[in-house]
């Protein structure tokens, strides 16, 4: 699995890691399985840091049916907003990055 511009900046750690797949997936809500199969970490792993999650309101429960809940990305909690933000940043610095590479590429080709 790719490591994402955003992980391979804060550190490839549980909790960040289950951050950006929210951050890219953002608008879905997913089960806790889901969350963490997407995340690239154990369900054990994600009981882990579920507490932490949910008491800085990083993730919200969207919706149950049955035994599921379904969570998503709290994107009106103010530190998620700076995270996005972040994500967006680092994404437009390395395209202008590549950009730059690939133009120096083309000019000495």
């Amino acid at each position: 699995m790719e490591k994402s511009l955003l992980v391979k900046f804060l550190g490839n750690n549980p909790f960040i890691r289950v951050i950006d797949f929210l951050i890219e997936n953002r608008g879905f809500d997913y089960s806790k399985t889901e969350i963490a199969r997407g995340a690239g970490i154990g369900w054990s792993t994600l009981y882990t840091i579920w507490d932490k999650l949910e008491k800085e309101k990083i993730v919200i429960l969207t919706r149950s049916y049955g035994k599921t809940r379904l969570h998503k990305l709290n994107e009106d909690n103010a530190v998620v907003k700076i995270l996005i933000k972040l994500d967006r940043q680092l994404t437009m610095e390395n395209l202008d990055r590549v950009a730059t590479e690939q133009g120096k590429v083309a000019v000495m080709g």
